[in-house]
């Protein structure tokens, strides 16, 4: 049989009598630290021994040698705008605008394309024309003619067309409602 001892139950008493062997509890705080001693030792044996030389050659053979150049590390277009290497580019190179107030991109382009406006744009390797000064495009249209209006009932019956919308109450078969 086993070794426990049988408690009988008192009825009369208001508890019952509780039986710890002070030997059972030494014998698990025991058991419990040396499976931790144990237990740590593995860990540092596995970190030591096997874990950093693996991390050690990975590391070695993940070595590039472009990214310890610093454009390497940038990510493509389009970066934020506190970022580094984050700015526009134009004719006279890259404008950096790094940790610049966030209208700046906004300014560098509007005078980007003012110049454009102004001036226009040549090749510079084969002197063609790749864009009109503003006033001059202007100038050419008009004095090339190729902007042409009809006039009279023709003119009159496309005006009132293309002010027409399809509407839902024509479940989308008559342009029914005028735009506003």
């Amino acid at each position: 049989m086993s070794g426990h001892n049988t408690v009988e139950i008192d009825p009369n008493q208001p508890y019952q009598s509780n039986v710890v062997e002070f030997k059972g509890i030494i014998l698990f705080g025991a058991g419990l630290f040396l499976l931790i001693v144990v237990t740590f030792g593995l860990m540092a044996y596995l970190q030591y021994y096997v874990f950093e030389p693996e991390w050690a050659a990975s590391d070695k053979a993940n070595t590039l040698p472009v990214a310890s150049k610093g454009d390497a590390k940038l990510p493509p277009e389009p970066r934020l705008q506190s970022a580094p290497g984050f700015g526009v580019d134009s004719k006279d190179g890259r404008v950096n605008l790094e940790r610049r107030e966030p209208q700046a991109e906004y300014r560098e382009l509007m005078k980007q394309w003012q110049e454009l406006w102004e001036k226009g744009e040549t090749d510079a390797a084969s002197k063609t024309v790749i864009a009109l000064p503003m006033a001059k495009a202007k100038e050419e249209v008009l004095k090339n003619g190729s902007v042409k209006s009809v006039e009279g009932p023709t003119g009159d019956a496309a005006m009132k067309d293309a002010s027409m919308v399809v509407s839902a109450s024509s479940a989308g078969r008559l342009a029914s409602e005028k735009k506003r």
